[in-house]
């Protein structure tokens, strides 16, 4: 395989530590953001690879042709992820070209080496977490990530935006009985959660876990996607990350549908992007149609999931997987969302 953007070593070399050198360099730059580990030669040495696994800095990526060896699980869970033909566990991507999906990977961490390893970096912190820590966590990453020079080359290339115009109604709320509905309401924004659609969102949230008398939730979107994530017109534009984190953690829905769970289904169609999976991922029940699709673009932008989506989607997919979407920012299809849990039914034309 094409070595030039990481690093390929052995599972013996990973034993012996050769994944442990400093990854800060001269000038305090990112030195060999990911390291290759090949599985295919078998794993001698393997609880020392594993424990050399989670003292890593570096993003841990497995590859393999074949069948995995049973013996050899304990390091595929050590692992960041790892990239094989079959998906015998969740800390596999099943790929039919393993070193064509690890070139993709490779290509994307260097891309945003910064965002790619504090994506990492929060997913293993947050993963024994209790939800609204877990929460805490990643916006916190978040909160670093926008004081540095990867999002400021985003929002550099992205140029002035005009702001978002105003919504009188951008969500709507009905009730019938025990049952709340809420419809994300700005279609002709593809439901983008921003400001104002966030705040009512909320709004509509807090009612359901004030009011008892409310036993079942379902949330879904008006138009032609569900939500379309954050509104990138508003990216950048708060002046005090410390507010924007308490924002985040105090203000955002992920907490409000994580204590619905078991009360709330979400109903998914069109594009899920960012926040449009990150939330609804909370949810004890999502229902998608067949014309779905997910992708997680953050890392793309040198930023990493801020809107609950670090926690949501690895309790749902396992956070090997879960980096896998966060670092690429590939598509994912409803087929392959249904097979991994990241939804419990397709529904729907």
């Amino acid at each position: 395989m094409d070595t030039a953007r990481a690093t390929l070593l052995s599972a013996a070399d990973l034993a012996n530590g050769a994944a442990g050198e400093p990854l800060l360099g001269e000038g305090g730059a990112v030195s060999r953001p990911m390291v290759v580990v090949d599985l295919d030669g078998g794993v001698p040495l393997i609880e020392r690879a594993v424990e050399q696994a989670a003292l890593a800095d570096r993003i841990l990526v497995g590859r393999a042709t074949g069948e995995i060896p049973a013996e050899v699980r304990p390091l595929i869970d050590a692992l960041d992820l790892t990239y094989a033909p079959v998906a015998q566990s969740r800390g596999v991507v099943d790929t039919p070209d393993p070193d064509a999906s690890i070139a993709a990977f490779a290509e994307a961490v260097a891309a945003n080496p910064q965002a790619a390893l504090v994506a990492r970096q929060v997913v293993r912190a947050s993963e024994t977490l209790a939800v609204p820590e877990a929460i805490d966590v990643e916006s916190l990453g978040y909160s670093t990530l926008q004081g540095g020079p990867e999002f400021a080359a985003w929002l550099a290339g992205r140029g002035p935006r005009p702001l978002p115009p105003p919504s009188d109604e951008p969500v709507v709320i009905a009730r019938d009985g025990d049952l709340l509905h809420i419809t994300l309401n700005r279609p002709e924004r593809r439901n983008a959660y921003g400001t104002v659609l966030r705040d009512a969102l909320v709004d509509a949230l807090r009612l359901a876990i004030l009011d008892d008398s409310i036993e079942r939730v379902v949330l879904d979107g008006a138009g032609s996607s569900f939500c379309a994530g954050g509104d990138l017109d508003e990216f950048g534009r708060t002046p005090d990350i410390t507010l924007a984190h308490f924002v985040r953690t105090r203000g955002g829905a992920g907490r409000l549908v994580a204590q619905l769970a078991g009360r709330i289904e979400v109903r998914l169609h069109g594009h899920c992007i960012g926040a449009g999976i990150e939330i609804p991922a909370f949810a004890g029940r999502v229902v998608a149609t067949p014309d779905t699709v997910f992708r997680l673009p953050e890392v793309s932008m040198g930023l990493i999931p801020g809107a609950g989506g670090t926690v949501s989607i690895p309790r749902r997919i396992g956070r090997w997987r879960s980096l896998h979407l966060f670092v690429t920012a590939a598509p994912l299809d409803v087929s392959r969302a249904l097979d991994w849990g990241l939804v419990d039914e397709i529904r729907g034309v």
